[in-house]
C-alpha cells in the first residue's frame, strides 16, 4: 500500500489528472479499473477521478509494491535514471545560479550565454533541469512532489542569450506568469549592441516567417503568407565608434551623437522592448532594418562579426535580457554580462 497527501501545488485539479502524473507509465484504462475496484480512493471512500484535490487529501494505492514500481512515474522509483550524468544525489544536475529574485512561487535567474532555456533533445541539460536541481538541493522541493508537478521556466530565451529567466516554483507562479506572458503585462527590455546610428526612439513593424527546417526566421516589410505580424520597439542609449589605439589595436570608443553625422563605424547601445514575442524577433528584426546585432553569427554581418572576434574575442550575439517588469509593477534588472562589461566598460548601477 502506498499513501500520497496533498500539496498546494498539486490542489486545484482534477483526480485522474493527478494519477496520471503520478502512475506515469500506466494506462487510463488501468488507472480507471484501479478506481472501480476501490484499490485507488481519495480520503478513503471510492472515487471516479472527477473529483478536484483539495490540499489535505489522501490518496490511497491498494497496490503491491511490484505493481507500483511498474507504473510509477520513474522519479518516485528509479531517481538515478530520471537526468543522466553530470549528477547530483537526487538526480539532478546541479550547478550554481545567479539568483535575481525569488519567493515562494517564482524564481528569476540571470542566465548565462551558452545555457538552453528548455532541452531540444533528450540528452540535454537546460535552465530548467538546473532550477530543479537547486530546489531539491535547497529544500523547497522533494522527489514526491516532482512527481505529479514540475517546475519550470516561463519565457525563453536564445541558448547564447543571457538575462533574466522565470520560472514558476509552484502551481500559482507557474499559472500566474503563464497569464501575465499570454496578456503581454509582462514588460520585457533586452541590451543590444546594433551597427550603424539609430539616432531616436522608434517602434518598427514587420512581419516574421519561420524557417523550421534551419532554425531560422526572415522578417518582411509587408505581409507575407504564414507570416507573424511583429513590432519591436528600441530606444537609443550611447553611441560608440571604432577606435584605435596607439599600440594599433581596435577598440570602441564612446561618442556624442552630434559628431557622428557623416562618419562610419558606428554602433548604438540599444534598450529594446519586445512588444510581440516571437523567435530570434530581436536579432532578424534588427538586421532587416540594416542594423544587425554585433557577433550574431546567424542574421549578422560577417565584417563585423569577425572584427570582434579579433579585438574582443566576441563569438555569440551581444545581446542579453535585462530588465523586467511584472504585472504588479515588481521591477527587476540584471547587471550587464561580461562582454558588455568588457567590450562598452559597462557597469552596474549603484544600488541606494
Amino acid at each position: 500500500m502506498q499513501s500520497f497527501q496533498i500539496k498546494k501545488n498539486e490542489a486545484g485539479q482534477r483526480f485522474d489528472k493527478y494519477l496520471r502524473k503520478l502512475l506515469s507509465e500506466a494506462t487510463s484504462g488501468f488507472i480507471y479499473k484501479m478506481l472501480r475496484k476501490k484499490n485507488i480512493t481519495l480520503n478513503g471512500k471510492k472515487a471516479d477521478g472527477s473529483e478536484k484535490l483539495q490540499i489535505e487529501d489522501k490518496v490511497t494505492l491498494f497496490f503491491s509494491d511490484e505493481t507500483f514500481a511498474k507504473f510509477a512515474s520513474p522519479s518516485l522509483v528509479n531517481p538515478e535514471e530520471c537526468s543522466g550524468s553530470p549528477k547530483e544525489e537526487n538526480g539532478y544536475p546541479y550547478v550554481p545560479l545567479e539568483i535575481i529574485y525569488e519567493d515562494a512561487d517564482i524564481l528569476i535567474i540571470n542566465k548565462p550565454a551558452g545555457m538552453l532555456s528548455q532541452k531540444s533533445g533528450p540528452d540535454d541539460f537546460s535552465a530548467n533541469e538546473y532550477i530543479i536541481g537547486y530546489l531539491l538541493r535547497q529544500g523547497s522541493l522533494t522527489r514526491e512532489e516532482l512527481a505529479t508537478f514540475t517546475p519550470s521556466v516561463c519565457n525563453r530565451l536564445d541558448r547564447n542569450t543571457s538575462g533574466l529567466l522565470i520560472a514558476g516554483k509552484s502551481l500559482k507562479g507557474l499559472q500566474d506568469m503563464a497569464g501575465q506572458l499570454r496578456s503581454r503585462s509582462v514588460q520585457k527590455h533586452y541590451r543590444c549592441l546594433a551597427k550603424g546610428w539609430l539616432p531616436a526612439a522608434q517602434t518598427a513593424e514587420g512581419w516574421l516567417k519561420k524557417d523550421g527546417a534551419g532554425n531560422q526566421v526572415q522578417v518582411f516589410h509587408t505581409r507575407q503568407p504564414d507570416s507573424k505580424y511583429i513590432q519591436t520597439g528600441y530606444t537609443p542609449l550611447t553611441y560608440y565608434m571604432k577606435a584605435e589605439t596607439p599600440e594599433g589595436k581596435g577598440c570602441l570608443r564612446e561618442v556624442d551623437s552630434a559628431s557622428i553625422a557623416g562618419r562610419t563605424g558606428i554602433f548604438t547601445l540599444l534598450d529594446v522592448h519586445l512588444v510581440t514575442g516571437r523567435s530570434h524577433q530581436i536579432r532578424a528584426h534588427l538586421a532587416s532594418l540594416g542594423h544587425p546585432i554585433a557577433g550574431d553569427s546567424k542574421y549578422g554581418d560577417g565584417d563585423v562579426n569577425r572584427w570582434f572576434r579579433k579585438y574582443y574575442q566576441i563569438h555569440a550575439q551581444m545581446l542579453e535580457a535585462y530588465r523586467i517588469k511584472l504585472a504588479d509593477g515588481r521591477e527587476f534588472e540584471a547587471p550587464p554580462g561580461e562582454a558588455f562589461r568588457r567590450v562598452l566598460k559597462l557597469t552596474e548601477k549603484r544600488k541606494e
